[in-house]
This record gives C-alpha cells, structure tokens and sequence, in this order.
C-alpha cells in the first residue's frame, strides 16, 4: 500500500490508506461455489473522528451521515453486487468518496428575495374575490 492508494476526494484533499480499514468476508446471496468458498465481500471501515481531514468537513460528514456513523465513530460501507474481490473494493471506496465528497461542497447560503409586483396584485386580486365571495354567503337584509 502507497500513497497512490490514498482516497482522493478533491484536489485539495484526500484520505490517507492508512485511515481506512478492509475486511474482506462472505458475501451472501446467490453465486454458487464461488461465493461460498471465496471472501469477495468488502466492508470498508473509516474513523470520521480520527482523520485527517478539516474540522469543517468532518462535521459536514457527522450531519449528512448520522445514521450511517457507529458509536465509536466509524463509518462501514459494504459493497458485494460484484463477483471479484477487487471490484467490490473499488465499489465501496467510490461510495465512500461519494459521500465525504458530498460532506467537503459547502451549501450554498439562499438569498432571501422579494415578491414581484405581479405576484403581490395577483394575491391581492385573490384575496379580494374570496372576500366578495363570502360576502354574498352572508344574510340577505329585507328591511330596505
């Protein structure tokens, strides 16, 4: 293992491979005496907590994935749809660079705006026929 095996999120940062722990195990479903015999399943296990990441993103990612964050602040993703040991490594990596990718993107701030006038006469114009509406639901005066 190198630096070239380090997870690269954006050009700015990455995870070093020494961060991410590999479990290789079973997978289950079918695939006969292959996926009986041969661990291809990946369970990729990363500690939010001690990476070396920004703080900024690091609390991104706790917010975003939550659900997905372990007690001891670890998050695991499996990955078992393919056959080979290699592609399911390579699976789960990019679902877990997909995610921490998504933590790094700062949300943009909205800036309030204002309705139009258009929109502001159509309301009123709205309103005002709803009232004239009720209004002639009311009592019929015959005294005049």
């Amino acid at each position: 293992m190198s630096s070239s095996d380090d997870l690269r999120i954006n050009d700015d940062y990455s995870v070093p491979y020494w961060e991410l722990v590999e479990t290789f195990v079973r997978a289950s479903g079918p695939g006969g005496q292959n996926v009986n015999k041969v661990s291809t399943a990946v369970q990729l296990r990363w500690n939010v907590d001690a990476s070396s990441l920004p703080q900024a993103i690091k609390t991104r990612f706790r917010q975003r994935w939550k659900s997905r964050i372990t007690k001891e602040g670890d998050v695991i993703v499996e990955a078992s749809e393919h056959r080979s040991q290699a592609r399911n490594r390579e699976a789960a990596r990019t679902r877990l660079q997909g995610m921490i990718r998504q933590a790094a993107q700062k949300r943009k701030r909205r800036i309030p705006t204002r309705p139009g006038r258009g929109a502001v006469e159509r309301r009123i114009k709205a309103k005002k026929e709803h009232g004239e509406k009720k209004a002639l639901r009311g009592k019929i005066d015959r005294s005049e």
